[in-house]
């Protein structure tokens, strides 16, 4: 066996290679970040290891960093292990007493972890494709976030500039309601404007739903309005508007992207009742290949979602907390997704009230609706079949 341990930066790479026997093959060298530096860590490898070698390669995830080394390894057949930084400096702190970290003692440290064989399994060519499933979702997330902060900005600012609309309207983040305060920012703009004209807009924005009944009662509103006359308050409303536009067309260009690669995978676990395609998504990009976890249990451990464990003496866990280590997207996705299972699919449901009627918690109830969720995941993962009430019971 033939370990080799890689540190990854952005422009170059720490290797250390070591051999099962513990022998230092090759001392720590460093090669650029570059298509001749990913070559010569090839040639050193062949150099150190001979045909009957068993070769196993170390990395630690981070992030878009080594995507590119990691996709050069998986071509050329390398068995390659993508480590959690987090497993890598435990490792390393009980190795030494001393407080040691560099870019060489990381590239030693993964080299021992492979060579020490701690549970760990590689990283699958499925998995690696998968990561373009992964960046789309995450980046979804991002921009539904980033959208969410600008709708409370409109909100901030309506409170401002025309806090009587919120009482007219079912809600402010409706096309009718941004159509009227893109042209009519405020107030003062409102008391001002042609009922015809702000019926026009109105009744074109909602479709209909909208008519002249609803432009009189939102210009009598604006004319007694205690609204606030600021004229760079309204500026930025019209730009936040304007912005979460765009931002909803992006959101769309990207749910169309995932659906098409949702679509070529024909996962089985779209068939379950409440959990939409977008969460489906998420939850299949970040785990990746489901052939990398031995059992449901690791794939909630590895979303952070286990309970903590201490105990010490007479002490014992008076309040397990859950983890929260791992992936923050895979347990976000779980969490949304068990919530509308358990309001869509009757098995759920009832188990859910079962937990309830307990005396449990909402949150700890939805817990264990999570874990029953997920290895309801596993399962159809493993087996390729779609969803089955029995399946779930």
């Amino acid at each position: 066996m033939v370990c080799v341990g890689i540190d990854v930066a952005k422009d170059k790479h720490d290797c250390f290679i070591l051999s099962s026997e513990g022998e230092v093959l090759a001392d720590v060298f460093t090669i650029p970040n570059s298509m001749a530096g990913f070559q010569f860590l090839m040639e050193k490898i062949r150099c150190c290891a001979s045909s009957q070698d068993s070769i196993k390669v170390g990395l630690e995830a981070t992030g878009h960093y080594s995507y590119n080394l990691l996709g050069f390894l998986l071509d050329r057949g390398l068995p390659t292990y993508v480590l959690n930084p987090l497993h890598t400096n435990l490792y390393r702190k009980s190795l030494s007493l001393r407080k040691t970290k560099t870019d060489r003692v990381d590239a030693r440290t993964i080299a021992a972890m492979l060579l020490s064989d701690v549970g760990l399994k590689p990283y699958t060519v499925t998995a690696y494709h998968n990561e373009e499933l992964k960046s789309l979702t995450r980046y979804r997330f991002d921009k539904v976030r980033e959208r969410a902060k600008l709708k409370q900005s409109v909100s901030r600012l309506v409170c401002i500039l025309f806090p009587e609309l919120e009482k007219l309207v079912p809600s402010l983040h409706m096309a009718s309601v941004y159509a009227l305060l893109e042209e009519f920012p405020g107030a003062k703009q409102l008391a001002a404007a042609n009922l015809t004209r702000l019926k026009f807009l109105l009744a074109d924005a909602s479709k209909g739903h909208y008519g002249r009944d609803m432009a009189v009662t939102v210009r009598d509103a604006a004319r007694a309005s205690i609204g606030s006359v600021m004229p760079a308050r309204s500026l930025e409303l019209r730009h936040t508007i304007r912005l979460i536009r765009e931002l909803d067309a992006e959101i769309a260009d990207i749910e169309e992207s995932i659906q098409i690669i949702m679509e070529q995978l024909h996962s089985p676990i779209t068939t379950i009742p409440g959990l939409g395609l977008r969460m489906a998504a998420m939850i299949l990009a970040e785990v990746g290949d489901f052939s990398r976890f031995d059992s449901p249990d690791k794939v909630l451990a590895y979303a952070g979602l286990s309970p903590s464990t201490y105990q010490s003496g007479q002490l014992n866990n008076c309040y397990a907390h859950m983890e929260k280590r791992g992936s923050r997207y895979l347990r976000y996705a779980i969490y949304n997704a068990t919530k509308y299972v358990c309001h869509w699919d009757p098995t759920f449901a009832a188990y859910f009230a079962k937990k309830r009627a307990e005396g449990k918690h909402y949150n700890v109830a939805l817990s264990h609706a999570e874990k029953k969720l997920v290895r309801l995941i596993y399962a159809m993962e493993k087996s390729g079949l779609p969803y089955h009430p029995r399946t779930a019971a």
